[in-house]
């Protein structure tokens, strides 16, 4: 059987790739064992190294997982601030680059792909160095939420503006005939499906946020990396704790992930269950009334 794309792989090719993918599999299995076996020799799996982390037993174990702790709502409060300013600038971002006359859209454009080509290190660094140098003293969570919400920020832009642009002209259209302005059909109608539509993206990229307090260290700020260096000068176990960082922010990001992938199915689900785009332009057509009190 084949696909409007490409010929279905045939016995052959499905034996190859088999065996390459045994091969690959025992090759990786290999370097881990190497690896495991190095570390054991080093020393690097006794009780002295992990216990801290995970033998409430330790007399460690309490002082380093209250560092954690405050580690963890240290980073989860830059997140979400970050996340609320970001959703904020990036929506007033995507309706100007969206309503902008063409003689200043080219500004809009230019800030957002000036903040687009800026590494967060940078944004982070300079919003701590820069700001307090003009008079602009703030606590240093701050510095780090201005730095991630400068980049995020268009990110977001972006999102809701690929959004937008992909509903049917029929929403607009049905707008315009009833009166509406270019900035009540977006507000009204655009924005809010813009929104439903681009969910699991929106989601997504607050993974990428989470990940990205981590560079909070630069600038000294108390997240998981700069606690775990702190951690690391007292018990000299730069593995073991770097590990467990680790395991702490992929579980944080895997929820995420999960959470965007079932926002995803609810929303396809429901552009499955029989919503044409007639229905939609009804739907909108009925918003708009309702907003006129029409």
């Amino acid at each position: 059987m084949s696909s409007v794309l490409y010929d279905a792989p045939g016995p052959v090719t499905r034996r190859r790739t088999l065996i390459s993918s045994i091969v690959a599999g025992i090759i990786l299995l290999a370097v881990v064992v190497v690896v495991v076996l190095r570390l054991v020799a080093q020393g690097q799996f006794t009780a002295e190294k992990w216990g801290p982390l995970v033998n409430p037993l330790n007399p460690d174990f309490a002082a380093v997982w209250t560092l954690f702790g405050q580690a963890l709502v240290a980073t989860l409060a830059a997140a979400g601030l970050t996340l609320v300013f970001s959703l904020v600038i990036g929506t007033v971002l995507a309706m100007t680059r969206v309503t902008a006359a063409k003689w200043y859209r080219w500004l809009v454009v230019g800030v957002v792909e000036f903040l687009r080509g800026v590494p967060v290190v940078i944004a982070i660094f300079f919003a701590a160095r820069v700001l307090p140098e003009v008079g602009i003293s703030l606590p240093i969570i701050w510095y780090l939420v201005i730095g991630l919400t400068l980049y995020n920020c268009v990110i977001i832009a972006e999102i809701l503006r690929a959004g937008i642009n992909s509903l049917p002209k029929g929403q607009s259209e049905a707008g315009y005939s009833l009166g509406l302005t270019r900035g009540q059909v977006l507000r009204s109608i655009q924005l809010p499906q813009a929104f439903r539509i681009m969910l699991p993206a929106l989601i997504s990229q607050l993974v990428v946020i989470v990940k990205d307090t981590s560079l909070g260290f630069i600038i000294s700020y108390e997240e998981f990396v700069r606690t775990a260096n702190i951690i690391i000068q007292t018990l000299r176990n730069p593995i073991q704790t770097y590990a467990v960082v680790a395991v702490i922010f992929i579980l944080i990001n895997y929820t995420l992930s999960k959470l965007a992938e079932y926002v995803e199915r609810r929303l396809s689900r429901g552009r499955r269950g029989g919503v044409t785009p007639t229905d939609t332009e009804h739907e909108a057509e009925a918003g708009v009334g309702a907003v006129t009190g029409g």
